[in-house]
């Protein structure tokens, strides 16, 4: 009899509960384990969930919360773990470098007493800086564990270029590289929409006037903080990123979408993770895709590493 599919969320703060929620409604796995910490946490999530899916809406679905040992047979494991940013406090995301890769090497340290199997997928900030750690100290298959990257800052993006020229976000063909973060910027050289090139929107598509390259660059990267400092916290956008990588995984897409990963050489990069556009499927990221981006866009990467290499200096991570 085949296993059915499962699923583990660490972490079930604010955006593991969002994971949770997104992951039941898009009927990620028929079973999903939350772990915590903070057991009763995890066991108050897992039951509130179960109360919903009394209802006909989630046939065959089981949440409950465990313990570590239940990662032994888990296929995706999303990481939500760890503190986070604070309205008020701090809007640099490698601020909180120190304490949580503290955290996840606490975490990875008992995930790898279970399994190096299940697909590995980061949120917890600085994201660059926990994958790294992650994917780099424990022995986890290259592919096997990654991080969300600029899946968020992409999906931003795309909405804001959509708004733009009048168009459904989803037929943006575009990616933010680098860093999840201040560095992270748009690969303008490699932007479509329905195939057509950047040069050639304002000729196809509606428009109230010329794009502002810098403008929307900004506007990325400052658009985390104006729901942070609006709602207290960000959790629902990355909980639909992390959702959606997990659904390429279980269903083995092959899905095109930029992740953070260790570079091992791309652009001559060494000694960091940043994100990329990657195939993404059953194996994790199953091809990295270093693409023909502009001189200039080559050397904001470069600064993008030098950003995140800073901070892995500063905690002793590289040297």
């Amino acid at each position: 009899m085949k296993r059915t599919q499962k699923l583990a969320i660490l972490g079930l703060g604010h955006v593991g509960s969002a994971v949770l929620t997104q992951a039941v409604a898009l009927h990620l796995a028929p079973e999903i384990v939350c772990i915590d910490i903070r057991e009763k946490v995890a066991h108050g999530e897992a039951l509130d969930m179960m109360h919903a899916l009394s209802t006909d809406l989630y046939p065959g679905m089981n949440v409950h919360s465990g313990s570590w040992e239940d990662l032994k047979d888990t296929d995706v494991i999303i990481c939500a773990a760890g503190p986070s940013i604070m309205p008020g406090v701090s809007h640099e995301r490698l601020s909180l470098a120190r304490e949580n890769t503290k955290v996840m090497r606490e975490i990875m340290t008992e995930v790898v007493k279970y399994t190096t199997d299940a697909i590995f997928i980061m949120i917890t900030n600085p994201l660059d800086v926990t994958t790294y750690v992650a994917a780099t100290e424990f022995g986890y298959p290259k592919g096997h564990l990654f991080g969300t990257g600029t899946t968020l800052e992409t999906m931003r993006f795309k909405y804001i270029i959509g708004k733009h020229y009048h168009v459904n976000p989803a037929s943006v063909q575009g990616y933010m590289f680098g860093e999840h973060g201040n560095s992270a910027f748009p690969a303008w050289s490699v932007l479509t929409i329905g195939g057509i090139p950047i040069d050639q929107l304002d000729e196809f598509y509606e428009h109230e006037g010329p794009l502002d390259f810098s403008a929307v660059a900004d506007e990325v990267v400052q658009t985390a903080y104006d729901v942070l400092e609006s709602k207290g916290w960000t959790n629902t956008g990355i909980a639909v990123g992390a959702c959606r990588l997990a659904r390429a995984v279980l269903n083995d897409e092959h899905l095109v979408t930029p992740v953070s990963m260790p570079f091992s050489g791309e652009y001559g990069l060494t000694d960091v993770a940043l994100s990329l556009p990657s195939v993404i499927g059953k194996n994790g990221v199953e091809r990295r895709l270093p693409l023909h981006i502009s001189p200039n866009e080559i050397e904001l990467l470069k600064k993008s590493a030098a950003s995140v290499q800073e901070v892995l200096r500063a905690n002793g991570i590289i040297k």
